[in-house]
């Protein structure tokens, strides 16, 4: 083949195209990867995942010793902010990973082209390279794995400077004084947590009448009292009418959400983060070129083997419904790779893991309790506080709690949320139970280590079919 010909093409070097084509060049394809930043890793890598959750940590941290140390008898003087080094530090993570995945397409033989590409057909794109030059690249399969985008709000205009998308507020060069977040979802409230933990006063400006309406309410409620006792308010059921940036302060105008006649409210701030979600990155792609149809909000349509509606171009991660996650992405970059190469590629999607890395964290894995509810499902519950564990104890995170829902009949698990210490760990062990059709019974009669967190699973599984030891 000649150094313009492959296997395979993947559009997108995110978690879900850039595990494809290295578990497709694994499986003895040629397979080159197109994308316009010059180090691979996508939106996660760059300016998404791993970059917000170096700030969590570290935000975290500085909490920690500023206000908690001194009660664990460990002194540490005046504790300061050294916000500079903080992103110089995010910014270290970041370049690490990236350049990871730089050095496993080299191990596996993957070319890594810097580049914008469009469909010309079916097996051919036209790149246009970052070096400036034009070049037409064919393969029998071409994978789209080009990611999402931050939704924006009519008549917003992000400068990432005053009003800033998830990117811009991974770098605001000092700490706001008073942070607005329009959306309570995971985005919103992970970096309106990095902010409000630095000094920043945040508001949260939510449509719906929870934060994060999508999880299990109890869960959800439990998150709101933790967040608004660290100090973040919330102004729920409530919409953006429009932001005046003419003074030196921004003016938030706000009104209800309900549609009631209630008088609009104004918010004053000097910094506005965009959370309102993401919307997939479809555009400028010549998908109409091929024949790929888009939805009405840019998703592609896939069938069962991830092919899209022309033959021989396939589709993965947040271009394709579902939901818009790391893991999600490379479970399907794989599947799809065995997929192409004859295997049986497969993605559970009732077991898919979510977590927000907020403190305490919230992780969650199958049907909340309203979705049993709605379904009419007899189903049994399960919890146990972290007050009664041990371990949660000892280190003093004793927020939150382990919730195990089952069939009442069957004893099998049907969904597991968590908020507290550790549960973005804690919830892998329940999506392996899930995954494998265990019961509550199963976990429980798992030995687990004492002491743990993960023992907080243990009894609330107990809890869902017998009666939990300790409480």
């Amino acid at each position: 083949m000649s150094e313009t010909v492959f296997d395979l093409i993947v559009i997108g070097a995110g978690p879900g195209g850039y595990v494809a084509a290295i578990k497709a060049a694994q499986l003895g394809l040629k397979v080159a990867v197109v994308d316009k930043k010059p180090l691979p890793g996508g939106t996660c890598l760059n300016i998404g995942c791993i970059p917000s959750k170096a700030l969590l940590n570290t935000s975290h941290k500085y909490v920690e010793a500023k206000d908690h140390f001194a009660g664990l008898g460990i002194k540490v003087g005046n504790v300061a902010l050294d916000l500079p080094t903080m992103l110089t530090n995010k910014d270290k993570v970041v370049a690490e990973l990236t350049k990871g995945v730089g050095f496993l397409f080299k191990k596996n033989g993957v070319t890594y082209i810097q580049g914008t590409a469009t469909f010309q057909n079916p097996t051919t794109l036209q790149v246009n390279l970052a070096a400036g030059e034009t070049v037409t690249y064919q393969a029998n399969k071409i994978i789209i794995a080009t990611g999402s985008e931050p939704a924006s709000i009519p008549g917003v205009d992000v400068d990432e400077t005053r009003i800033v998308s998830s990117t811009g507020a991974l770098s605001l060069s000092q700490v706001p004084k008073h942070l607005v977040v329009i959306g309570g979802g995971y985005i919103g409230l992970e970096l309106g947590s990095v902010w409000a933990r630095l000094g920043a006063k945040v508001t949260v400006v939510e449509f719906f009448d929870r934060i994060v309406p999508m999880m299990d309410h109890e869960v959800g409620t439990a998150l709101h009292k933790a967040l608004t006792t660290q100090g973040i308010s919330f102004k729920l059921q409530h919409k953006v009418m429009k932001i005046d940036t003419k003074g030196k302060e921004l003016e938030l105008h706000i009104a209800s959400a309900t549609g009631e006649n209630a008088p609009s409210e104004t918010i004053r701030c000097d910094t506005v983060l965009v959370a309102t979600g993401r919307r997939p990155y479809t555009q400028n792609l010549g998908l109409d070129t091929i024949g790929v149809a888009v939805d009405g909000r840019g998703f592609i349509p896939v069938d069962h083997h991830y092919q899209t509606s022309c033959p021989g171009v396939y589709a993965i991660g947040d271009v394709i419904l579902g939901a818009m996650l790391a893991h999600k992405a490379e479970e399907e970059g794989i599947a799809v790779a065995e997929i192409l190469c004859g295997k049986y590629g497969h993605v559970n999607y009732d077991v898919i893991p979510a977590v927000i890395y907020t403190s305490p964290e919230v992780a969650s894995v199958g049907l909340t309790e309203e979705q049993l509810k709605a379904h009419a499902v007899n189903y049994a519950v399960g919890k146990f506080p972290f007050l009664a564990n041990s371990r949660a104890k000892t280190v003093h995170e004793t927020t939150g709690f382990a919730k195990v829902l089952t069939d009442k009949v069957t004893d099998r698990v049907l969904g597991v949320h968590i908020i507290g210490e550790q549960a973005g760990n804690m919830i892998a062990e329940a999506t392996l139970a899930m995954e494998f059709h265990a019961s509550a019974e199963d976990i429980a009669r798992t030995c687990h280590a004492h002491p743990t967190f993960s023992e907080a699973l243990k009894e609330a599984a107990l809890a869902a079919f017998d009666k939990p030891i300790n409480m």
